[in-house]
Formats: C-alpha cells, structure tokens, sequence
C-alpha cells in the first residue's frame, strides 16, 4: 500500500512514524519550505502521551515538557477555586511547546526514514484509479496512492467538514518562567471576571534541554474585537492585567508590545464520515473544538493510533471510524458545554459555574469524573482496541 500523509502536524507526523515503523510505505507532504517554531504551549494527557511512547518519542517529550498535575482557577470576587482538577498520582499531563513537539515528533519520522515533499500545498486528491491523486497549487501532481491521509488541519482544501465559528478567541504569548515566581511549576493557573474576561498561565518547560524555562501567557476575548484590543495598545491591556490577576504581574511585566501576542480563532465541528474511497482524514481536518478542555492535540494522536491499527483490519477506514466515534462526540458534546462558562457574554452562566458546579465538582464521584476527562480516558479512546 502507497500511502500519503498531507500535512505535518501532531496527526500527520505521528501517523507516518507509526506506519513507517511498521514497515508501509509512507510519503509525507506539506506545504511549509522548511520546519520553524510555530504557536504556543498546549496540555499533552497521558492517552497521548501513550501514543508518544509507542513511537519512541515520549522521553524526549517529557525531557522538554513540563509535568501538570492540577488545573486551578478563580473568579474575581470569589475566595474559593471554580475550577480545580487534578491528574491521577504519577499520571499527570505534559503542557509543551507546539514547536518542541513538532521537533520531537519530526526527529521521529526522520529515524523511521518517511520519505518528506515540501513546499508542496495539496489543494485536492481526486480518484485516480483504485486510489487517488495529489493535486498542488503549482500545478505538479502526485501519486497516485492508494491511500491519502488528510491531516492538513483546519486549512486542509480535502475535509468537507465546516465548521461553526467561536465567538470567543484568545491571544498567546511565550515568556520566560520568572525566578522565584510564586506561581506553581506544575498547574495551569487561570483568573476569570464572570466568563467575558480569562487570563491563563501555563508552564510549558524549554524549547531544547537545558534551555530556559517557558510559560504560555494567554488572554481570552471576543474574535471581533482583537484588533480593537490591539490599537488600544500595550498600557491599556497591562492595566486590565493587574486589575483581573495582580499575583501574575511577572508574567504580564514581560509583555512590552502587543505584538508579542498572537491571536488564535477557534472554531466547532465534527464529519459524521471522516472518510471516503482513497481518502481519510484524522485531527482538526476530521473534528475540532475549543481548547478549553485541553483534548486537541490528544484527540489528533489518538487518530493516528487508531488509523495505523485500522490499516490491519479488513475495512480499514470504518473500523477508524468506529474505533474513535464515540470518544470524539463525547468530548467535542463536553467542549461545547463548557466553553460557555469560561469563554462568552454570558451573565447567566459564570454564577452557574461558581455557585452549582464549583461545589459539586469537590465532591469524590465528580472529582473522579473530570480527572478521567483532562486525563482523555472518560470513555475508552479506541472503541474495541486494548490501549497501552
């Protein structure tokens, strides 16, 4: 089987480890000249953490990332946390750089050999055949394959999924960890005025051993009103800072432009059908959400599992389906649910949060619960698969 990867994200690079170690044949196309540090930190959970060791990458992972065993966060006007969850001992998240997992998945595809076309953007993939084409926007072809994998992302030109737009977005900043900060080096720490206004700070370990160590600084607000944000300029965010978190001025001290931010849309969505003849697709090209629970980059490698143990079965692209369809609905059903309550207008929905929820979810069967959903395993990952 000739099989071709579109994109090289977390999804597509953990695919072509996976099926180039097992010995397929595997070209990876993307349409990036040559890698570079791109976005911010995000939450690996241990499901995906297993995936990372089963392709050899999980130690060089922890060796960058930074372990997290708590997500705690308060509301201004509130003396308690309303949101406070912990990991399993010993099973915490690993909260790492989107640009040191790229290079800890990329180093892996290298040593398994994966045969990497550049510079080459896919804009579609029509049957050829038993299997499909490449089509790129300079007009050169590819293939045909007998299988292509679409793990192009939210751009990807090959997903007819569309997707709902979130009225909420966020800005990023990467900054480094202060000495003697007082914040903990092993919780993601957030701050909330009702569910308008979100301030975040997440430790993300180094870009490379030894390095410094990093934090992603990230501040919520509407999409249409980034560029208002922007002009407003560096002092008046800064004021807005000290105000909703006082305690986090290391970090926001560190913010001297405004460009140092940068901006993320978010969008909701999932194909009923991630798949057709000769065609796939895995991560944000098949489903995507908010971040709010922290699952996307989970969600991208647990596909990438599931499509390389599909490949053995005698329907490959159903039995995938089949084997991450419940997993998906239930976390993208909770995604929606709960970005609400940290990330809207809403006035209803933050003293829901604080008054009803905060309290129940101390109780010990409710506490149980959200460990199982940060940790990814609320439900079974892979439907029918035993998971490592």
């Amino acid at each position: 089987m000739q099989i071709a990867v579109v994109g090289a994200g977390i999804g597509g690079l953990a695919f072509a480890a996976l099926a180039a170690q097992a010995g397929r044949n595997v070209t990876l196309v993307e349409r990036f000249q040559a890698p570079g540090p791109v976005g911010s930190g995000l939450v690996i959970q241990p499901v995906g953490l297993a995936v990372l060791d089963r392709i050899g990458a999980g130690d060089q992972a922890r060796v960058l990332g930074a372990p997290i065993a708590r997500m705690l966060g308060h509301a201004v006007g509130r003396r308690g946390a309303v949101l406070d969850v912990s990991y399993r001992s010993g099973a915490p998240g690993l909260a790492i750089h989107r640009a040191a997992l790229f290079d800890t998945l990329w180093q892996a595809v290298q040593r398994a050999a994966v045969p990497v076309i550049t510079g080459a953007e896919v804009i579609a993939a029509p049957p050829q055949g038993a299997g499909r084409s490449l089509i790129l926007a300079d007009g050169r072809q590819l293939g045909p394959f007998d299988l292509v994998v679409d793990a192009a992302g939210a751009g990807s030109h090959l997903s007819p999924l569309i997707a709902r737009p979130l009225r909420y977005g966020a800005v990023w900043a990467n900054l480094r960890w202060p000495e003697g900060c007082r914040l903990p080096p092993d919780q993601l720490r957030q701050r909330y005025r009702g569910a308008a206004q979100m301030m975040g700070v997440l430790p993300i370990g180094r870009m490379q051993p030894g390095g410094p160590a990093m934090a992603a600084l990230f501040w919520s607000l509407p999409v249409a009103d980034i560029q208002a944000w922007r002009d407003g300029g560096v002092a008046a965010w800064a004021a807005q800072a000290r105000d909703l978190w006082p305690e986090a001025e290391a970090f926001t001290a560190q913010i001297t432009d405004l460009a140092q931010f940068t901006p993320a849309r978010y969008t909701h969505g999932t194909l009923r059908r991630p798949h057709a003849p000769g065609l796939v697709q895995i991560g944000d090209a098949a489903h995507r959400a908010s971040p709010q629970l922290g699952q996307g980059a989970n969600m991208a490698l647990l596909d990438a599992l599931a499509l390389h143990l599909a490949l053995d079965q005698a329907e490959p692209l159903p039995a995938y389906a089949a084997m991450r369809r419940w997993h998906i609905r239930a976390y993208q059903g909770m995604s929606a649910a709960f970005t609400p309550m940290y990330q809207s207008g809403s006035r209803a929905l933050p003293p829901l949060r604080d008054h009803l929820l905060a309290p129940l979810s101390r109780l010990p069967g409710v506490r149980h619960l959200l460990t199982a959903l940060v940790s990814g395993d609320m439900l079974p990952p892979l439907a029918g698969q035993r998971f490592p």
